[in-house]
Formats: structure tokens, sequence, C-alpha cells
């Protein structure tokens, strides 16, 4: 049975205290130049003037196009939860595509869709090598399954160690089309980046 949108969101809330950091990013000496340090003063105000745009109806999203960083990526990878709770992350093989928690609303819809990516992989630079290029105000695409596209401008970035992940900002309800891009952060420690960089987005056109 198809979820609505309201059950997806509350299906996702669930999962909240459990489906809050990305791991997996980095390690054994192949990875990117970690970016410059994100924080969270680095926001853009909504445009003045202008209504927000109305919501979208559910469609899967397919393709992501982040100009400022360099990413034109499809088709999209479909994220669940993992057996301990946890969001699923795109395997190393799939390092070079960006995966939709499909727990959660489709990007367009009423509510903050969240999307997943490595910065890199034990292999090499994965698709979100240059999420430190990224800038308030940018533009990601999102072309979804039923042809129409959804335009989100950034409006912030954040960098926070995964322990202090900030799970109800990320995944709580909005009351508008939002969107939120997950990847690795900091400096490699034991192998792994310790840190999650988090765009935000809001719905332009």
């Amino acid at each position: 049975m198809r979820l609505t949108a309201g059950r997806r969101l509350a299906t996702a809330l669930l999962a909240l205290p459990f489906a809050a950091a990305l791991a997996g990013c980095g390690g054994d000496g192949h990875a990117a130049t970690p970016p410059p340090h994100i924080t969270s003063s680095a926001t853009a105000p909504a445009p003045s003037g202008t209504a927000a745009p109305a919501a979208m109806p559910a469609s899967v999203p397919v393709r992501v196009a982040i100009p400022a960083a360099g990413v034109d990526t499809a088709p999209l990878l479909r994220l669940g939860l993992n057996d301990d709770g946890t969001i699923e992350v795109p395997s190393v093989p799939q390092a070079d595509r960006i995966g939709w928690y499909d727990k959660g609303v489709t990007p367009g819809e009423n509510g903050p869709a969240v999307l997943v990516g490595h910065f890199d992989t034990v292999n090499g630079p994965a698709v979100m090598k240059d999420v430190g290029k990224i800038e308030p105000g940018d533009t990601i695409t999102v072309t979804r399954e039923d042809g129409t596209r959804a335009v989100f401008a950034v409006t912030a970035l954040e960098q926070v160690d995964k322990d202090a992940f900030p799970t109800d900002k990320v995944y709580g309800r909005t009351d508008r089309p939002e969107l939120r891009l997950i990847t690795c952060g900091g400096e490699i420690t034991d192998g792994h980046r310790p840190d999650n960089i988090i765009v935000y987005a809001g719905l332009v056109g």
C-alpha cells in the first residue's frame, strides 16, 4: 500500500532517534581533501516580497543537479533504514550517486525531503567531493518521475559532529517544501570522517 505524504513523514519522524547521522565516509588514505569547515552562520535570508511556491504532489526523484558542486547524477538510489534503525547510505561502488530517503516526503512536497551522498570512500573522492563550493543562494534541481522539476535554493550549510547530529532540525516537520542534503566532513579519524555536512534548502520553483 502506498503511503500518503503525511504517513510517510510520520514514519520518518518515528525513526528520528536512530536515523540521524550519515556514516561510512573516508578511509585508508584514498580520501579527498576535506572541505573548509562549514558553520551554521553561513546562511541566506529567504527572498523578500515573493510568495513561497505551492507544494507539489508526490513524485519519486530521479535526478539531482547541483551546478556549484559539479553534480549532475541519475538515477537516484532509494534508501531506507538498516536493521539497527540507522539510515542507509549508498554502497561504495555507488559512491558517484545520490540517494533519497524514501521513508520521508518526495522533493517538492511539504516537509523535509532528505538526500544522502558520500564525500569520499576508500576508493577516493565521491559525488559530494565539492560540497565545500556550495554557498547559500546556490540552486539544487531535482527532476522527478512525473517529469516535473523541483528547484531549491540553499539557505544554510552546517557542519556538525555525528554524535551531535541535529535530528529534529533535519527530519522535523516543516510547513513548506524543503530539502536536506547530507554528506560527511572533517579530518579522517580511525578510518572515518567524524562530522556530517548538512545543506539546507527551500523550494523556489
